[in-house]
């Protein structure tokens, strides 16, 4: 049995359970709160309607809706859910006499609150009818009153057949309706206030003018039942003549969702209407009040419950959608599933099932079996709050294949530290510093805050605790706080500026002896080529960071290939690619370290120059292929160059052919001496029965399962052509990867311009005044200052540093070794299923 590491994926084992039909519900259920198994689905052709438990997942999908029934009622009433709950009341299986139950007290529930919300629904309504009556009366009695002192006018009107109903509209009656003497009748109703306009045009464009019609705000908000929505009404009389037009005055109302109320003309009768009116809607009020509150009381009830009846419908429902995979033995009365776990907690899994069955008080135990396969496990690394956040960075890119090597234990480290050389300072990296600290010390309380971009974030708060950390180490080497230097130690170069210094001359600083013990000296800030020494010094960091990252990664090839027992890999990939990569690049970096450590320009006692002035090492690396074997003398870095390059060059060129030949004609030659010893390639058509073959013939076809994948017939030409990809791919790699890595000092020197221009604007020019408008410029300058260093040098910024870490990490790392073609463990949990949010 492997130990459990983070280098390698846990050890995977298919396990085959025999769970006695009585209490499989009990023992999956269990098994869902451990959280150790992956179930394999042994029924993949059978539909999922023509499934063993489908009628137990209909049910609880009836329980679930009437739950998100009561949730939503619940927030609507804007009543608070009880979360607290005991461990053993939210763990404990339920017996199917306690879901019969449950299932029952819901539908009471629903029955209860769907009565309650249509009798509240019917009232409301009907308030909602008496109220906009009670408006409709108060409101046309001056409307009668307005109409009553335009009766002259009207009837002057219907003198005229060519004047209109009142002067301000367009045409008149008919002759008919003025020998008739036909009376005024009226329309009286509420309709919303935004469709008042069209009203009013459609009356006017289909009765052409022929009305009179007055219109008043409803000032108390009117609640619309079935929507709970608060609408604006207005109250609206039309008067006009003819039964025909008043029908149609009456549809056109209607059909703008008008709702229209009868008036009487009689004032004694409106007058005693209202009143009538007044005592049913307080009538109406009482009625309201007590439907209201019982109703709020049976909501109370339901929230006190709800939570726990959520996790029991849940994980009822879960748990039959798992056993839906399993196969029934008939013979046996027993479920036979299979899945894949830690070979590390199969001893737990046996303790479980044992205490199920002793709860249980079943006389046949389940039996659980390892079986043998060669199917290609789950991959399962075990992670806690620090490690999940890095291994999510390296699952992002692809899921390790089962047990090579897991990239997310060095990227713990080397991911801060390479984001810390491209945001290096001190200011900003405490910022950071100082989010991640608080990030963890508040992970309880934060867990449970909103919003995906936040979780992203809280998700990876000891990243980002560890890359303020790394970042306030590489500011401190930087020398640079907000683009400023501090005096950590005494510094080893002493300018001397004399009391007349016109500031056009240059002044050459003088070594005073002292080497400075950390970091960037302090006295390089500020002088004329600051830049160019840190360009220079960064560059040549980045490329040494680079080739120590890569061959790290070539490394890791050398672990799989032990691993998985395959020393051709070791032969014909680790070796010729780590020659090839240290015989280019490895030498690249050793001739900076030896250029560092030489002092170019020493003299002798006569003050002539020892050595020639410092040689380009990129005209180096590119002479070196050039003109292999031969150095100029202005060039020359060391005595015996020009052999040591020859020779290294001829090194690199023998190991492409190395790496191109050696392992497809070594497959050739190990298939073709397997195929003489009678072995053939493994069919897809292989399988293996995965029940005891002692059994019965009869039950031992119980289940059936693939014990390995359909594998290709090895073809040469295949073989060869992946080959010469990969060998392509790794020698243009090695090239461009390098230079890749050059981003490093491209996004440091990026970072420390931006940061001494940002300063140089806001402060730099705020100090270059003094008193009171110095006083006033320092303050407003500062909140600038500060505002556009959070947001772009440690907002964008640090974001733009993190991708490039990552891809760092995705293509340059672990290209060389990450093969990356697993699929994750994703074990039956209760945990995972509580967690889920629903679409």
């Amino acid at each position: 049995m492997a130990e459990s590491t983070f280098f390698r994926s846990e050890e995977m084992s298919l396990i085959q359970l025999y769970i006695p039909a009585e209490v499989a519900q009990p023992t999956v259920s269990e098994l869902g709160e451990l959280g150790l198994v992956q179930f394999r689905d042994l029924n993949p052709d059978v539909n999922a309607f023509q499934r063993a438990f489908v009628g137990e997942i209909r049910r609880f999908d009836e329980m679930e809706r009437q739950l998100r029934f009561f949730t939503s009622q619940i927030e609507k009433a804007e009543i608070p859910v009880r979360t607290t709950l005991t461990n053993a009341y939210s763990s404990r299986a339920r017996s199917r006499q306690e879901l019969d139950d449950l299932e029952e007290r819901l539908s009471e529930h629903e029955n209860r609150l769907l009565q309650m919300n249509n009798s509240h629904e019917t009232m409301q309504r009907r308030y909602l009818e008496l109220t906009e009556l009670k408006h409709v009366l108060r409101e046309t009695s001056d409307f009668f009153r307005e109409a009553a002192s335009h009766q002259d006018e009207i009837r002057h009107s219907f003198d005229e057949p060519s004047a209109p109903l009142l002067d301000d509209l367009e045409s008149g009656p008919s002759q008919e309706a003025q020998g008739a003497g036909l009376q005024l009748g009226n329309v009286t109703g509420v309709i919303p206030r935004n469709k008042m306009q069209t009203f009013e045009r459609i009356l006017w464009r289909s009765l052409r003018g022929n009305l009179y019609m007055n219109t008043a705000e409803i000032d108390e908000p009117v609640i619309d039942p079935s929507t709970d929505v608060v609408v604006e009404k207005n109250v609206f009389i039309i008067f006009a003549h003819g039964r025909e037009i008043l029908a149609k005055i009456k549809k056109i109302a209607e059909s703008l969702g008008a709702t229209l109320y009868p008036i009487d003309s009689s004032p004694d009768r409106r007058r005693e209407a209202l009143l009538d009116v007044v005592r049913h809607i307080e009538e109406f009020n009482s009625v309201l009040v007590n439907t209201t509150q019982t109703r709020r009381q049976e909501l109370m009830r339901i929230s006190e419950n709800l939570v726990a009846w959520m996790i029991i419908v849940k994980k009822e429902k879960a748990t039959y959608h798992t056993m839906n995979h399993f196969n029934y033995d008939i013979n046996r009365k027993c479920l036979i599933a299979e899945g894949w776990c830690p070979t590390n907690e199969i001893s737990n899994i046996q303790t479980a099932l044992r205490g199920v069955t002793e709860r249980s008080g079943s006389m046949v135990p389940s039996i659980l079996n390892e079986l043998k396969t060669h199917k290609e496990p789950p991959t399962f690394h075990k992670t806690n709050k620090f490690t999940a956040g890095f291994q999510g960075i390296v699952d992002s890119y692809g899921m390790a294949k089962y047990r090579e090597v897991n990239p997310g234990l060095f990227t713990i480290i080397s991911f801060p530290f390479l984001f810390a050389v491209m945001f290096g300072d001190v200011g900003h990296g405490l910022i950071v510093l100082l989010v991640g600290i608080y990030l963890c010390m508040n992970e309880r309380k934060l867990a449970h805050v909103d919003g995906e971009m936040f979780q992203m974030v809280f998700g990876g708060r000891y990243i980002v605790l560890l890359m303020g950390a790394f970042s306030l180490f590489t500011g401190m080497m930087y020398n640079d706080i907000f683009s400023r230097a501090l005096p950590w130690f005494q510094s080893g170069w002493e300018f001397h500026v004399p009391d007349n210094y016109p500031g056009k001359t240059v002044i050459v600083a003088e070594p005073t002896g002292h080497t400075y013990p950390f970091g960037i000296d302090y006295a390089w800030h500020g002088t004329d080529n600051y830049l160019l020494f840190t360009n220079s010094y960064k560059m040549k960091m980045s490329i040494i960071l680079g080739v120590i990252h890569m061959s790290f990664g070539i490394c890791m090839v050398y672990y799989n290939a032990k691993f998985y027992r395959k020393p051709i890999d070791i032969y014909a990939g680790f070796i010729p690619q780590m020659i090839f990569m240290q015989a280019l690049f490895g030498y690249l970096t050793l001739m900076i370290l030896y250029k560092w450590s030489v002092n170019w320009f020493e003299t002798d006692a006569a003050g002539h120059a020892i050595r020639n002035s410092p040689p380009s090492l990129l005209n180096t690396m590119i002479y070196m292929f050039l003109s292999p074997g031969s150095v100029a003398e202005a060039d020359r870095l060391y005595p015996g160059q020009a052999v040591v390059q020859g020779f290294l060059v001829l090194v690199a060129l023998i190991c492409i052919p190395w790496m191109l030949f050696v392992k497809p004609y070594y497959l050739k030659w190990e298939h073709g001496k397997a195929r003489a010893m009678g072995y053939h390639q493994p069919s897809e058509h292989n399988v293996r029965v995965s029940t005891d073959s002692t059994r019965s013939e009869e039950a031992a076809g119980a289940v059936v399962a693939d014990d390995v994948e359909g594998e290709e017939e090895f073809e040469f030409s295949e073989e060869f052509i992946h080959q010469v990809i990969h060998t392509i791919d790794f020698c243009l790699s090695c090239i461009s990867n390098t230079a890749s890595y050059l981003r490093l000092w491209a996004l440091s020197l990026a970072h420390a311009q931006l940061s001494e221009v940002l300063w140089s604007m806001t402060l730099g020019v705020a100090w270059t005044f003094s008193g009171t408008i110095g006083a006033v410029m320092t303050v407003c300058m500062f909140s600038v200052w500060f505002f556009l260093s959070i947001f772009i040098l440690v907002g964008m910024e640090g974001l733009s540093a993190f991708l490039h870490a990552l891809r760092l990490h995705w293509v340059e790392f672990n290209s060389k070794f990450y093969i990356g073609t697993g699929y994750a463990f994703e074990p039956f949990s209760f945990a995972t299923v509580l967690s889920e949010k629903e679409a």
